[in-house]
């Protein structure tokens, strides 16, 4: 459970990549401090700022300017890549067709994921077969945003391995069965600017993004520099703004990492709500476990948490199949 913190801590985790590749890595106290330090910011916030990842800041910076490209052509072209459920509910999603807790979100998205072949999860996986749609326009979108993703999935196993090693465990707790093949999955998301009717704020785009959890383990969120727009609530039920702070993500943790650590660390409700005039961009990328996987409290976190069970097990790709099918109106 989040306390009541008032701000999100930042990590420098370059401690912990240098070593990453090392068994005895724990043992390292520079990673001591790095793994003490995500340890703290998961009990306490589910939120993190992490700094000294190793992606290049230029590929950070390309992937926020295509995105704005993209989200300025017309409604016309960028339908080319309507997200369908035939698609695998892969694709674009116009303004509102995103809904939280049945409240249309004012926001519009490319939505991708690991892509899934025919039969490769049986019945589990049908809904999510299917290839990412990327549109023609801008031509380089693909290729950038495929090697971020090859990146940006490197350093979520990294950071898993310290948080592994924060819950007591071995580094490579979270690999092989539970997420040695991870599942992943990207949005690209647009929030248009605060509109004003007659000298007053307009309510219309007040909520970028309705109050919610992420579903898997570990979000790595790419935010544009200059606009404040993401909130996460702490315990007191106060929404804390996430700054953007430059050259840094901004971290948080998933459901399924709730249930494995047995509740020691949560997935903290967060919202998005854009109040500059500004259009706004965000690129989300979700490191998520195995898809068939069954996810059930971790014996090591049930010590750790007084012997009982907190949660039932869950399986990872019935959760997400849950969640996609009745987050759209289409």
């Amino acid at each position: 459970m989040a306390t009541d913190f008032k701000s999100i801590p930042i990590i420098d985790v370059s401690t912990l990549l240098a070593k990453c590749d090392d068994p005895k890595m724990g043992d390292d106290p520079g990673v001591a401090q790095v793994v003490r330090s995500l340890d703290q910011a998961c009990r306490e916030a589910g939120f993190f700022y992490v700094k000294g990842h190793g992606i290049p800041e230029s590929l950070i910076k390309d992937v926020r300017a295509l995105s704005h490209q993209f989200f300025e052509l017309s409604y016309e072209e960028k339908l080319k890549i309507k997200m369908t459920p035939a698609a695998g509910y892969r694709g674009y999603q116009r303004l509102g067709e995103n809904v939280t807790k049945g409240v249309p979100d004012m926001h519009e998205a490319i939505d991708c994921y690991r892509e899934v072949k025919q039969g490769m999860y049986g019945d589990l996986g049908k809904p999510m077969e299917g290839c990412n749609q990327w549109p023609d326009t801008p031509a380089d979108l693909k290729p950038v945003f495929e090697e971020y993703v090859s990146l940006c999935t490197d350093l979520s196993k990294k950071i898993m391995r310290g948080i592994a090693l924060a819950l007591g465990g071995s580094p490579y707790e979270f690999e092989g069965e539970r997420a040695g093949d991870p599942f992943w999955v990207l949005r690209i998301i647009g929030y248009p600017g605060a509109s004003k009717e007659n000298g007053h704020d307009s309510k219309e785009n007040d909520v970028g993004c309705g109050a919610h959890t992420d579903y898997g383990l570990l979000t790595l969120v790419n935010q544009d520099d200059s606009i404040t727009a993401l909130q996460v609530r702490n315990l007191s039920g106060e929404w804390i703004s996430a700054v953007p702070v430059p050259g840094t993500f901004v971290c948080n943790i998933g459901d399924m990492l709730k249930i494995w650590s047995n509740g020691l660390y949560d997935s903290t409700l967060h919202r998005v709500i854009n109040k500059s005039p500004v259009y706004r961009v965000c690129v989300a990328y979700f490191y998520e476990p195995n898809f068939d996987v069954g996810v059930e409290p971790l014996e090591l976190c049930v010590k750790r948490t007084g012997g009982s069970k907190k949660f039932g097990r869950a399986v990872y790709g019935e959760h997400l199949v849950g969640k996609v099918q009745t987050n759209f109106v289409t």
